[in-house]
């Protein structure tokens, strides 16, 4: 039985990168040593960490004015070190308030100045995204903060705000190689690995250089950009192993097209499992706004929520995994990330089709 992980993350990486990654696990390239047994002041390990950099650039055209870290903290670590780096002495930042993972970081900023909210859709319980002209931006910002997929909730940003000479913050965790950003656009971007990238323990940070080196005179030193900018991402020892699992994962996504490429796979997933939905005459339903549907991860309900704990044990014996809808919110939610093959939400729609049947 072929087994497709749907969870949110830790998710799904390609078999491919998983057999290349047990190929090489006691002896990299001939060294006689495993990656994470590589000192990573190392010429091996040195190597495979600036090809890593090297292929994300290439990947989403990096421009040479921001630098590329791997972090360790998670992005949970990040809504802290963002307000540290990035206030620069101002009264506050903007934040737009989306759902449950930019309510964390408002939250986490507030510990360090003045937040303003410049956008929500807590109106209607985070089912959709506000329009730009509705936002209450403060020009004075030291820079605007937003989530471009909002994992828990399935709510996705098609579009890239433009804020002007205010700095464009943007956690993109749950869709970053997903889909083409123009990363000029953007003061900083971020990302946990464990979605899109690689195994959990490395965070992504794009930063552009000239808001390195304007921390609050009171942040931790391993929470400086300037730092880990300075260092090459080794003041300390990095997360070795997970910067070569994201490097192995970007070479996959050279060899398969790029992220042009997942895009166009991305849609078709996303609308392949929507339409299901959609066509289920209520049995399922996605409560998400249809302009604003996440292509990543895929909330849905059934129509009669005593049906749940049934229909996660029949998806479970079908080898369709980790369907359960997060605990804030219930239901059901279908991470369909890069390296969930078509084929993958072919068998969950397949499924939930009988299950309709049966059902309904």
């Amino acid at each position: 039985m072929t087994i497709y992980n749907f969870s949110a993350g830790p998710a799904v990486l390609p078999k491919e990168v998983l057999q290349q990654a047990q190929a090489e696990l006691p002896d990299w390239h001939g060294s006689g040593m495993s990656v994470m047994e590589m000192s990573h002041r190392g010429k091996e390990y040195m190597g495979i960490h600036a090809q890593a950099i090297a292929d994300l650039r290439d990947l989403m055209g990096i421009p040479e004015n921001y630098k590329v870290l791997f972090l360790q903290g998670g992005a949970h670590l990040q809504f802290s070190m963002i307000p540290l780096n990035l206030l620069r002495g101002k009264a506050s930042a903007d934040y737009v308030n989306t759902g449950e993972w930019s309510k964390k970081a408002m939250n986490e900023a507030k510990k360090f100045g003045k937040v303003n909210e410049a956008a929500s859709n807590a109106d209607k319980n985070f089912t959709y995204v506000p329009a730009f002209d509705s936002w209450n931006c403060d020009p004075n910002a030291a820079y605007l903060h937003y989530t471009t997929n909002e994992t828990i909730g399935g709510v996705e940003f098609g579009w890239v705000p433009d804020t002007g000479v205010v700095p464009l913050v943007a956690d993109m965790s749950s869709n970053i190689l997903s889909r083409p950003y123009d990363v000029s656009k953007f003061g900083l971007i971020y990302a946990g690995a464990q979605k899109n990238i690689g195994p959990a323990g490395l965070a992504v940070v794009i930063v552009r250089d000239d808001l390195i080196g304007q921390a609050a005179a009171n942040t931790p030193t391993m929470l400086d950009y300037k730092i880990h900018a300075d260092a090459d991402s080794m003041y300390n020892t990095p997360p070795t192993y997970g910067i070569y699992m994201a490097g192995l994962v970007f070479q996959w996504l050279k060899k398969n097209g790029g992220v042009a490429a997942m895009e166009q796979a991305n849609i078709k997933k996303a609308d392949l499992l929507y339409t299901a939905i959609d066509a289920s005459n209520g049995f399922y339903h996605c409560p998400v706004n249809k302009a604003d549907r996440s292509r990543m991860n895929v909330p849905f309900t059934l129509k009669d929520a005593n049906l749940d704990g049934e229909f996660l044990k029949q998806a479970d014996a079908r080898g369709l995994l980790q369907l359960k809808g997060h605990r804030s919110v219930g239901g059901m939610r279908a991470s369909i990330y890069n390296a969930m093959p078509l084929a993958g939400v072919q068998a969950l729609v397949d499924f939930m089709g009988e299950f309709a049947r049966q059902r309904g």
